[in-house]
């Protein structure tokens, strides 16, 4: 079977930096419903689009490909009081984006005395990265899983 939009497609695989450098090797294989549901990189999608299980892929994104820009306006000092006692660099908040009013993952990269320095810039924002797949299971989606958007079942999303 091809990969086609309203499939469900299984893969696993490996992101490294522009220099070759790994970030991520998927230890489980990632499932994903295909033809636009946003639950991979629209760049890895179109790659993808007609292959069959077995099949590979490489696919280089850029940062507006994958996790934007680098954007200082994400960096932010606040002050230590607004934190729990046990705070570490590296602990992650929610908060909301000043200009866009979404809910943004802040992490804390810096901690002094009396501030705290957060960044809601996903930690690969600005970086080349590339996208390497192997296809290992390609079949078609449900009707449920058509409606929702997404893919149920064992290695999908569960109501």
């Amino acid at each position: 079977m091809q990969i086609a939009k309203n499939t469900v497609v299984t893969l696993t695989f490996e992101l490294l930096d522009a220099q070759g450098n790994m970030i991520e090797k998927a230890e489980d294989p990632i499932v994903y419903l295909h033809g636009g549901f946003h639950g991979i990189f629209p760049l890895v999608e179109q790659a993808l689009d007609g292959k069959k299980t077995g099949d590979s892929c490489e696919v280089r994104l850029a940062p507006n490909d994958a996790f934007g820009e680098y954007d200082a306006k994400l960096v932010q000092v606040e002050t230590r009081d607004k934190f729990p006692p046990e705070l570490a660099v590296g602990m992650q908040f929610e908060g909301r984006g000043e200009e866009s009013g979404h809910t943004i993952v802040y992490t804390v990269t810096d901690v002094a005395a009396d501030k705290v320095v957060v960044d809601g810039n996903h930690p690969l924002a600005g970086q080349t990265l590339n996208f390497n797949c192997t296809v290992t299971d390609v079949r078609v989606a449900t009707g449920e899983e058509m409606e929702h958007g997404h893919v149920h079942g064992a290695h999908g999303h569960h109501h």
